[in-house]
């Protein structure tokens, strides 16, 4: 009986399946690949992968028997359901330590369970972000793979092999256990979400108080992608802004103003949430999309809520205004990553995951959606400092805000003078101030809780005494009236 030859299985030959299929071919390991339509099989071998090292099955057992020991499996299917169907089909025809990949975008939460009941079966479980699109899954894609950490050694090579590179290293580094390569994905797409918004507003301001053109704002992005906002997400908004219909009009300003979403952005500002963390940018980014949703409701709106009287040389500078604008993006940007690598933090410790903080980083390089320049900085501030508390607190990524915190204030202000809105924006700069101040009235708000609730304070060690001691929660009878039992009390 012949040796089996298959290097690596994958099943699901939708785009991403398939291009991910011939990236591995090319980089010399024989994949075989099944689909549960199992003509889409048929096609593939006779079309894109004639005469590559590609074999096909027409069956899960088929898939199985022809690869090599320990058994490596990507599942590229639709998240939820569907991945839990092909793994039960999967497991009459594994055995101890081989290895199942789930390289859709599943929710953490499903990948911790998987991990867990596989864990007890000698089945190794492996939850891989995928990012990068259509291109990257055939060029070279992030990868951000988390779960049993022995099935590394065994698909070490293949992923390393296939991701995109940047400056020679692999956009491809283990992240973690159980979820975490999925929860890094989830705040990958969650910055993604933050990032288009930022780029959306900056093309609103342009063009609603600067006036320019859909040409000229190309040519702004065109610009600032040879700068520090040098990313893929700025290069493709220059394209997209010099891009024409037949007619010779700009397509942009002919798609509906209504913009979808497919839950992974929701997914992190929930997950911000639950562990009390104020990822601000992302939420208002997932909110945004909300608010363009509500369409004909804000097309009614426009017409009977009245907005300011913007003077008319309110910019009397246009080079500066586009300069300071420019400052405000990228100041914006570094408080966005900032905010998901303090999520990315917190859930290390809350769920106790051991996270690769420069390999995140350098995964996030290339490859991916969110790629960009500024990450490189990001890479070498945690190579430095892997225990780094914020990004904030490196000098390269201080001193970037403070030379932006001119240009992000004006761009601001200009835009509340005329009425256009930067939620964005806003909470970003809302969260530095917030971030940088030592006080915050939150003494107030605390007072107000035990106020009406009895839900304690503690008081500043400097202002503790015999009545009001320090470190103890204290209620207080603020009326007169009310009783001194306390509520008990809780952390966001």
């Amino acid at each position: 009986m012949s040796q089996p030859a298959g290097d690596i299985g994958l099943i699901g030959l939708a785009v991403m399946g398939q291009n991910l299929i011939l990236n591995a071919a090319d980089h010399g390991f024989t994949v075989v690949a099944y689909n549960r339509t199992v003509s889409k099989v048929d096609h593939f071998l006779a079309n894109e992968a004639k005469g590559k090292s590609i074999i096909g099955a027409h069956s899960v057992a088929e898939l199985c028997a022809n690869l090599k020991r320990p058994r490596r499996i990507i599942l590229l299917v639709k998240a939820g359901a569907a991945v839990d169907a092909f793994i039960e089909q999967l497991l009459p025809h594994l055995e101890k330590g081989d290895i199942i990949i789930d390289g859709g975008n599943s929710h953490f939460p499903d990948s911790n369970r998987r991990y867990e009941e596989l864990k007890g079966k000698g089945i190794y479980f492996v939850g891989s972000g995928v990012s990068g699109g259509e291109e990257g899954a055939r060029y070279g894609p992030s990868l951000m793979p988390g779960g049993a950490e022995e099935a590394w050694p065994h698909i070490k090579d293949i992923f390393q092999s296939i991701a995109a590179k940047s400056d020679g290293e692999p956009c491809c580094d283990w992240v973690g256990p159980a979820g975490a390569g999925h929860y890094v994905k989830m705040v990958h797409n969650g910055i993604e979400y933050g990032d288009m918004q930022l780029i959306t507003e900056a093309y609103d301001i342009m063009k609603r108080v600067g006036g320019f053109n859909d040409k000229e704002i190309g040519e702004v992005f065109a610009k600032w992608n040879k700068g520090v906002l040098d990313s893929f997400l700025v290069e493709i908004t220059r394209d997209i802004l010099l891009h024409d219909d037949v007619d010779g009009t700009p397509l942009v300003e002919k798609i509906l103003d209504s913009a979808g979403q497919k839950g992974t952005g929701k997914w992190t500002a929930i997950n911000a949430l639950d562990l009390g963390m104020p990822v601000t940018l992302i939420g208002e980014a997932v909110f945004a999309r909300c608010l363009s949703s509500l369409k004909d409701e804000r097309v009614r709106a426009s017409k009977v809520l009245p907005g300011p009287q913007v003077p008319k040389d309110l910019i009397k500078d246009k080079q500066k205004f586009v300069d300071d604008l420019e400052q405000a993006l990228y100041a914006s940007k570094i408080i966005s990553y900032a905010q998901g690598f303090m999520l990315i933090r917190e859930a290390g410790k809350t769920y106790g995951w051991k996270l690769n903080n420069p390999a995140i980083a350098l995964m996030w390089r290339g490859g991916c959606i969110i790629r960009s320049v500024f990450l490189g900085e990001i890479t070498k501030a945690y190579r430095e400092n892997p225990e780094l508390e914020n990004l904030l607190f490196n000098k390269f990524f201080s001193d970037a805000v403070e030379k932006a915190q001119s240009g992000w204030r004006n761009t601001i202000g200009l835009a509340v003078t005329a009425g256009i809105p930067t939620p964005a924006f806003s909470t970003a700069l809302s969260f530095y101030d917030g971030y940088r101040s030592e006080r915050l009235p939150a003494n107030l708000l605390q007072a107000q809780r035990d106020y009406f609730g009895a839900h304690t304070f503690k008081v500043l060690p400097e202002a503790a005494s015999e009545t009001l001691p320090a470190g103890q929660d204290i209620h207080i009878n603020w009326t007169g009236k009310g009783g001194n039992v306390s509520a008990s009390t809780y952390q966001a």
